[in-house]
């Protein structure tokens, strides 16, 4: 997939006028927007987006990661959530399909929520409801924070931005609605994921309306790296192409 381009969009979010998003537009074909972990930047996806074809792919930094500036307070899931729909109208797209991975997972639920018309397909992967989830250990948790990928450098995430984003999903479920979600979904998780156990990938397929469970075996958090991020890009194709629908039921990538 071609470098693409970047541009900076306006938040147009209350007591933040001068907030700017950095966000990147990839490629030709039905729209995909990439909804990042925490303290993951854009940057993070280049191994998934290199295996897709035939898409237009939309990715951003939330406020205090990568070329996003650290607001002056927090935001709330449904505010990033509200940010996810002004990067689809900056880049005069409609409806997409969705994929959230972890942190990015509850804005990419909340998103489905608030706005079910600018969905059409939903990916949460390696990801959770929120307040109510089987925590990941401290530990690993930790170690995911900040941490590139087959040693590329990123740029570190702001501290603060940091705090903004746990703040943000520490106070944010999802179970209430997960069963008003009406778009097609597919739920994604590592079979030895010690961040966000996969027994969260198994409430979330449980309580959304026919959404379709996958596991990849043998992978832990880290669905970005290059050897699941082929998997993950497989899954995906396969489902947005309708080879894998989403009817509730469970399955293990060979």
């Amino acid at each position: 997939m071609n470098p693409g381009r970047s541009i900076f969009v306006d938040a147009h979010l209350p007591y933040l006028p001068e907030l700017q998003i950095a966000a990147r537009i990839q490629g030709d074909g039905d729209p995909l927007l990439l909804i990042n972990g925490m303290t993951r930047p854009l940057q993070s996806w280049d191994a998934f987006t290199a295996l897709l074809r035939g898409r237009k792919v939309i990715s951003f930094d939330v406020p205090g990661v990568g070329d996003s500036l650290t607001p002056g307070r927090p935001l709330s899931i449904v505010e990033l959530a509200t940010l996810a729909v002004t990067v689809l109208d900056a880049a005069d797209v409609a409806s997409a399909d969705i994929l959230g991975y972890s942190h990015g997972g509850a804005i990419a639920q909340e998103l489905a929520h608030d706005a079910p018309d600018r969905v059409r397909g939903l990916i949460l992967a390696a990801t959770s409801c929120g307040v109510g989830a089987t925590p990941g250990t401290s530990r690993d948790i930790v170690r995911s924070l900040g941490r590139s990928l087959e040693g590329q450098p990123w740029p570190l995430p702001d501290p603060l931005g940091l705090l903004w984003q746990s703040l943000a999903v520490s106070n944010w479920s999802s179970i209430p609605f997960l069963g008003s979600i009406s778009a097609p979904t597919l739920v994604v998780c590592g079979s030895r994921d010690r961040v966000v156990p996969p027994s969260n990938s198994r409430v979330l397929a449980g309580r959304i309306p026919h959404a379709a469970l996958m596991t990849l075996p043998g992978t832990g958090h880290d669905l970005q790296r290059e050897g699941p991020a082929t998997a993950l890009a497989k899954a995906v194709e396969r489902f947005l192409s309708g080879a894998l629908s989403s009817t509730g039921t469970q399955r293990t990538a060979g």
